[in-house]
Parts: C-alpha cells; structure tokens; sequence
C-alpha cells in the first residue's frame, strides 16, 4: 500500500468533547471503519463504542449536560437536511430528539442542565427559526427571521438564550441577541451598526458558574479577533487585551477562573492561560504547528489536537501524555506515515503581502507544482498535516498553498477585502504567488495545475477561464460553476452570504454575478478539466455544475465528471482516495508524466 494510501487509512480521532456534569463520559468522532462516526467513551472504565453507523458517515455528536444522552444529526446521502436523533449513552435504540420538528438544516444546538433543548433551523422556505422544547412539552418556536441565525448558547440556568443573526443584511458579521426562553429580549450586542460597519460577532459560550450571567464572545474592534466578556443582564463589557500578533480565540476553564486562549499567527497555533483575577497570561507547551481545538478538563489540564504539516494529527494532554489513541484501522493500518515539512513564502500582492504555503519533493526544481486552494472563502491553510498535499508531494509535485484575501488568520481588513470582485480578488493573490514560484525556478511553469474543493473549486473553474494562458491542468472539486444557477438551488444560508458577498442577488446586481461566474468564461478554457461532484450537494448543487459541463461538451474541449452519491465531499475513505486517485492520474496524463512511478516511497525525511 502506497504511502499516500496509508495518510488517509489510517485511524483517526477527533478531540473528544465531553459532558459538563459528568466528565468521564465523551464523544469522539473517528474513521476507524473507513467511514467518519461518532464514538462514545467512558474514561472510567475505558470502553469505547460506535454511536452511529451510516453508508455516507455522521459527524457532530453532542452529549447533554448529565451525560444521558448523545445527539446526532440525521441527514440524507450527506445532503445536510433532516432532524435531531438521540440515543443512550451506553447504548440503546436511536429515536427522535425532537418529535414534532419538521427536517430542516440544523442552526446550532444548546442543552441545558435541566433538560432544555434549543434548535436552530433553517429551509429554503422560510428562513432562519429558533424552538425551545422543555421536558415532557412541545416545541415551541420564539424566533423567526428571513435572514440566517445560529443558536449559539444557553446560560447555566437555562434562563438565556444566545444567537448569532444577521438581520441587518450582512452574512459575514453577526449581531448577538439574549432571548429568553418565551422568545423576548434581553439584550442586544451589534458591533455592525445595524450593518453601517464591518465588524461581527461570534459567541462561544456562557460562564459554566452558577448564577454568574456573563457571555464570552469574539469580537473584531481592534482589527481581528479578540475577546470578550459581556454581561447580558448588568450590559457591563470586559475587554480582554492581550499583546499577542494575530488572531485570538477563546474558552471557559470549567471552574470560570480562566480563558483558554488559542492564539493563531501565520498559519500556525499555540495556547495559553489567561487568569481573569489577576490578568496573568501564561503560555501552554504545545509544539510548533497547528492546534485544531482544545478543551480544558475540570483538573486544570488542557486536551487539544495538534499536527504539522510533516506530523500526523493526535490527542495531546497538557499533563504530558496522548489522550485517545485510534482504534486500529480495518485494513490493519496503525499511523500515517509522515510527510514533508511546509516553508513559508510571502509574496507582494495587489492588496498587500500574500502568505502561502509550500511543500515540495526531493531534489531541484523546477516541479510540477499543484496550487492546492482552500474552500471557504472564510478559511485559511495552516501548518497542519492534510493528506491531499502529501499525496502530490509523493507524486513529485510540489504544492503551493494561498492565503488568498478573504481568508481567515491574516486581520479582518484581509478578510473582508472580498467584496463586490469575488473571485477575482482571490485570484490576483494567487497569480502573484505562482508568478513568484515561477521565476525563483522551484515550478515548471508548462506544469502548473490548480485545484481546490468547495469555494476552492469554484476559484479553480474560474482562474482555468479568467487566466487561460497561465494553467495547465484544472481539477475542481464539488465547486460553483454557474453562480447564478448555484445561488437559486443553494442552501438559504449560502444565498445570504452570496447577498453580502456581491451586494444583492443575481437579479439586482447581475453584472457582479456574470463577472463572478465561471460558466461566462468557460470558452476561454484552454486547459484540460477534472470535476468531481456531489449529487446531494447543497451547497455546490449538481445543477450549476451540469451546466457548466454541458458548456464543455458543447466545445469538444478535454474534460472529465466524476459524479458521486453524497453531497459536499465525502466522509468514506476510500471515496476520498478513489476521488484523489482520478485527480492525480489525469493531471499526470495531461502534463506528460510516468504512470510508472513507484508510489509507495515517502516523502518523509529519513
């Protein structure tokens, strides 16, 4: 089995979450079958069982407050729409969370300690809405709006409700509302100006103390992202300053006596400990790469997922010892085997210094070099291990990674930059980058290919379109291809972020959609193209990607479609490696390369 292989079959798990009343009971998810399920583990007697067993995979259990109960999301074929499922802790019957809540696309989800539930639903009908469901009682719903909102959390008591909406009309910078359970205000908190300034909002969670009414939020004053502390009831508002580059997210201790603070720079992450009492900031021993998440347990120590570009991900413990190894994989594959460190490259830009990212195989360039670009928009690559890139490494590729404007990590200034050119904007700081790789010697510039998922798919369609000369090879991956097609079949809260992002719909702003779009450029294509599509796809429909291929066809021009039964990627390995296999072997057909190169070596240091 190639090495490339290995990095996807090779048991994973997520970090485990856990229930706040009782620690000892966790969730993880895990792709120890070859599909991604959710995993109970009691740390008490160490046993571990698969919660939930699906052809297309499940992802997103979350465990109440007592520990009694895992939720789990239901949908179709990945198509993301259906209802809340529960099942025992320790096993039993799965049945319906929420008799009586029609299927919808979830909005986030709140338990609380006294067995309230609040559901946040979206359709395509009628918007965003909210429902509480007390026990032995019927839904209730309390709010209701045209425009998205996300429950966001439920204070100790069960007394407030937190939500993320976006009333004003811009999808990217939410407003917080404090509801209380029969759906009136308590309080509101937008940095936005009623949508007059481009600055959001984003909850974390309520003080896990008694009686204590504070809510930690993001916020984005100072020009990134920083927290916050603010009392719903008093209106009284702490601002966390902390001399630290970049952007910085938060989370309670357990006991409320401190923030865990993740701190990200430069596509790479560490942690630290903030003491409310004395303001002392203390920095936590995580290596040099990337941290994906962190919890801190009732004893003090902290759990987080870490992994670098050249490391495979694993469950660390402040305390100095691994948390959870994976089960042993199906096909008997025990780790993924390492890659090749990244390197940073930074590179002027038409709106400022434009960070990427490089990894590359042995010997002198110049290589064929993929730009792998990442999805979003709001998204950045960081130092962490991603087995698509180690794949090309091992291939001979080297593979160039943009922060392009519109990604996260770099300011809010940088992100909010995509506005009005979408795509386009994305991909001037693309171009600026390949021309770099390209005059240093390290990319061959008669083999470049781009390739990206989701919104990077989206870029890769339109850059093969709007920059025809400047790409060899095109592999897009469930992307938009027909904006204005894309926007009328796309999930509700996808068309709000479309509004922000091009200042109206297709039918008030359609030259901004046409600029934008794809398929208006798909004659100028010149190179040849792989697409890879999603049938229940509800962010990147197949509609809009059957007419941009239909365009294709109608030129004769080289193309091939992978269509699969799911919906915006898959979460069954060996769909992954199948769709990954196809990418390679048509870029390598395409530029001219072997076929009978030994795809077992690695790409790691000796």
């Amino acid at each position: 089995m190639p090495d490339w292989e290995k990095r996807f079959r090779a048991p994973r798990t997520g970090l485990p979450g856990w229930a706040e009343e009782a620690p000892d009971r966790s969730l993880f998810t895990s792709n120890a079958t070859g599909t991604y399920e959710v995993y109970a583990w009691d740390r008490a007697s160490g046993e571990r069982r698969q919660v939930t067993d699906r052809p297309n995979g499940t992802t997103g259990g979350v465990l109440t407050p007592d520990g009694e109960w895992i939720w789990w999301f239901s949908d179709t074929d990945g198509d993301e729409f259906g209802v809340w499922m529960r099942q025992p802790f320790h096993g039993g019957t799965d049945e319906p969370a929420v008799p009586g809540l029609e299927p919808s696309y979830p909005s986030g989800l709140a338990l609380g300690r006294d067995g309230t539930a609040v559901i946040g639903r979206s359709t395509d009908k009628s918007g965003s809405s909210v429902h509480v469901v007390r026990p032995g009682a019927e839904p209730v719903e309390i709010y209701r709006h045209d425009e998205s909102a996300v429950v966001a959390g439920l204070s100790h008591d069960s007394s407030l409700i937190a939500i993320e909406h976006t009333e004003h009309g811009d999808a990217m910078h939410s407003a917080v509302r404090i509801l209380r359970l029969d759906g009136t205000t308590v309080a509101e908190l937008d940095d936005t100006q009623g949508g007059t300034q481009e600055l959001g909002l984003s909850v974390t969670a309520f003080s896990p103390v008694p009686g204590d009414s504070r809510l930690l939020l993001g916020h984005q004053r100072r020009g990134r992202w920083e927290p916050l502390l603010w009392d719903a009831v008093t209106g009284a508002e702490t601002v966390i300053a902390l001399d630290l580059p970049g952007d910085l997210e938060a989370d309670w201790y357990p006991d409320g006596s401190a923030l865990l603070v993740e701190h990200s720079h430069h596509a790479r992450s560490e942690l630290w400990r903030y003491d409310l009492a004395d303001g002392s900031l203390s920095r936590l021993d995580t290596p040099s790469g990337t941290v994906s998440g962190a919890l801190a347990r009732p004893d003090g120590s902290v759990e987080f997922l870490w992994s670098s570009a050249q490391k495979p991900p694993v469950v660390r413990s402040t305390a100095g010892h691994v948390v959870l190894e994976a089960p042993v994989g199906a096909d008997g594959v025990v780790r993924a085997p390492e890659s090749v460190p990244v390197e940073d490259i930074w590179v002027d830009g038409p709106g400022g210094r434009v960070h990427a990212l490089l990894q590359k195989p042995a010997g002198q360039g110049p290589f064929p070099t993929v730009f792998e670009i990442h999805g979003g928009p709001t998204w950045h690559d960081s130092d962490a291990f991603a087995a698509g890139p180690a794949a090309w490494v091992d291939h001979g590729f080297a593979v160039v990674r943009v922060n392009y404007r519109g990604s996260t990590g770099y300011g809010r200034a940088w992100t909010d930059a995509l506005k009005h050119r979408v795509g386009l904007i994305e991909l001037e700081d693309i171009a600026a980058v390949r021309e770099h790789v390209v005059a240093s010697g390290l990319a061959d510039p008669e083999k470049l290919v781009l390739a990206g998922g989701s919104w990077g798919g989206y870029l890769t369609l339109l850059g093969v379109g709007t920059q025809p000369g400047a790409w060899t090879v095109g592999l897009a991956a469930v992307p938009v291809a027909d904006y204005v097609t894309a926007y009328h079949d796309e999930m509700e809260a996808l068309k709000a972020l479309d509004r922000t992002l091009l200042g109206g719909t297709p039918e008030e702003v359609p030259e901004r959609f046409a600029a934008s779009s794809p398929i208006t450029y798909v004659d100028e294509v010149r190179a040849p193209v792989y697409i890879s599509a999603g049938v229940n796809d509800p962010r990147c429909p197949i509609r809009q990607v059957e007419n941009y291929v239909r365009r294709l066809e109608e030129r004769g021009h080289p193309h091939e479609v992978y269509r699969y039964d799911a919906g915006h990627g898959s979460l069954v390995v060996e769909e992954r490696i199948k769709q990954l296999r196809l990418e390679i072997a048509f870029a390598e057909r395409h530029l001219g390369l072997r076929h009978d190169r030994p795809e077992h070596r690695s790409a790691a240091p000796a």
